[in-house]
């Protein structure tokens, strides 16, 4: 087995293959911006419907929302995203292109081992800055860069139809805020009793400075978050907090099949958590540009829900059910990226194959955007093709099955095993003769012949 893929090899897969595409690439391209063709958008619904089924359908404590991508923009002022949503932003002198200065930072420190440093998650504006300035930091064009300042990541935009009386609004950063708001609605139309949760899977939106990570840090891109609301009087946080990151890490290792070495967690320090939290951790995966927060989780008390009382004036209390005590209710919010679980996905399941000299997506068969392929062994036979196509039919009446007669065998193959397919079934004489087919496995390319009405229990 090779060792991990490189950055480059990722993003060459993803084009030729069909997973990501630049967005607007006819006209040259929007920074931080990508679209999942038809590979991409299969295996982007499999992770999104896992993650749902094993967060929201398979737990009793769940229940799920779909909230609006524009709130009120006093949300945004509750939530303090309009004051302090930012990063820290440096311009080079001669270009003007931007960056964030701890990601220059990080990399000087990177070509710079001998320099010992604090954690630079921790180093405010002043420190980034002089930090910089000493040390002589250029940016990636050899330039001197400005002075770090903050950089808002909210999206603004407007609504109205009449000309002068448009309303401000934003684009979501994220998607928590929306169960904040509707934290009451659910308390009145479910039965859910604490300690509950709230998911929700949506677009959100930031403003992005860095470039050049693809779809790891875009300007839209798509979270899953929940919302784990509980009285801290009747239930401990650490405990709960401590269930959640378990179940963080088996959903990624079990259930998507991503190898533990490539995983840690990271704890953050005082300085680096928000002010509102007690406790943050990161899960973090080995990328190809270093280890990068996936997945995080914050006990972050009952911040949001007073910010939301305090701003709208509306009670957003839970009454116990039993002794009709009112509280607002602590929350630990577990939050991933989808489109990050997307890119560790494809990149720990890559393989390189040197003794087959092919490359492999040892995809697990539940997230593979095709569970399997059929194929005519020759597509100028209509026997044959016929029976191939009744062998698909039968197939994808299951399963999302592939249908591909293009070439020769050997290369519908490997354009399979590129993409992930678990089970390559072609269709040839002898199935004419005996009724079987050949059945080829992705990962050891291994050939065994089947007959056709056993398939179906097979592909299951």
């Amino acid at each position: 087995m090779s060792s991990q893929p490189t950055f480059e090899e990722i993003v060459a897969l993803a084009k030729r293959r069909g997973f990501v595409f630049p967005t607007s690439e006819i006209y040259g391209g929007l920074a931080n911006s990508y679209d999942y063709g038809p590979m991409g958008v299969e295996l982007l619904r499999s992770i999104r419907n896992l993650w749902w089924t094993e967060m929201i359908h398979k737990r009793t404590d769940m229940v799920g929302l779909d909230s609006q991508i524009m709130l009120h923009p006093e949300t945004w002022v509750a939530s303090g995203h309009v004051a302090s949503f930012s990063d820290p932003l440096v311009e080079d002198t001669v270009t003007k292109k931007r960056y964030r200065a701890d990601h220059l930072i990080e990399s000087w420190l990177e070509k710079h081992p001998e320099v010992e440093v604090g954690a630079v998650e921790d180093m405010n504006l002043a420190e980034m800055g002089a930090f910089i300035s000493e040390r002589k930091v250029l940016s990636p064009d050899g330039n001197p860069l400005t002075e770090p300042r903050t950089f808002n990541l909210l999206f603004e935009t407007a609504i109205g139809s009449v000309a002068g009386e448009k309303a401000k609004v934003y684009l979501r950063g994220e998607t928590a805020q929306g169960i904040f708001s509707d934290f009451k609605n659910i308390l009145d139309s479910t039965r859910v009793q604490l300690p509950f949760g709230v998911g929700q899977i949506g677009k959100s939106f930031r403003n992005e400075i860095t470039t050049g990570q693809f779809v790891f840090r875009t300007l839209e891109f798509e979270q899953a978050e929940i919302e784990y609301f509980f009285d801290p009087n009747k239930t401990e946080w650490q405990p709960l907090f401590q269930e959640w990151r378990d179940y963080m890490w088996k959903f990624v290792t079990e259930k998507l099949g991503v190898n533990a070495e490539n995983l840690r967690w990271r704890q953050h320090t005082d300085k680096e958590r928000s002010h509102y939290s007690k406790d943050t951790y990161d899960l973090d995966y080995n990328f190809s540009f270093g280890w990068k927060e996936l997945w995080g989780i914050a006990y972050r008390t009952d911040y949001d829900l007073k910010q939301h009382i305090k701003h709208s004036g509306q009670k957003l209390e839970y009454t116990d059910p039993f002794t009709g005590e009112k509280i607002v209710p602590h929350v630990i919010e577990p939050a991933v990226g989808v489109n990050r679980m997307f890119l560790m996905v494809l990149t720990d399941a890559y393989w390189k194959d040197e003794e087959r000299q092919r490359v492999v997506l040892r995809l697990k068969p539940e997230l593979a955007p095709y569970k399997v392929a059929v194929f005519p062994l020759v597509k100028n036979k209509e026997e044959i093709v016929s029976k191939a196509k009744e062998v698909f039919s039968l197939c994808a009446d299951h399963v999302r099955t592939a249908w591909d007669e293009r070439g020769n065998i050997g290369k519908r193959y490997l354009s399979q095993d590129e993409i992930g397919t678990p089970v390559c079934i072609t269709v040839d004489y002898q199935t004419l003769e005996d009724g079987t087919v050949t059945w080829r496995d992705r990962d050891s390319a291994e050939q065994v012949r089947v007959k056709i009405e056993e398939l179906v229990k097979r592909l299951r």
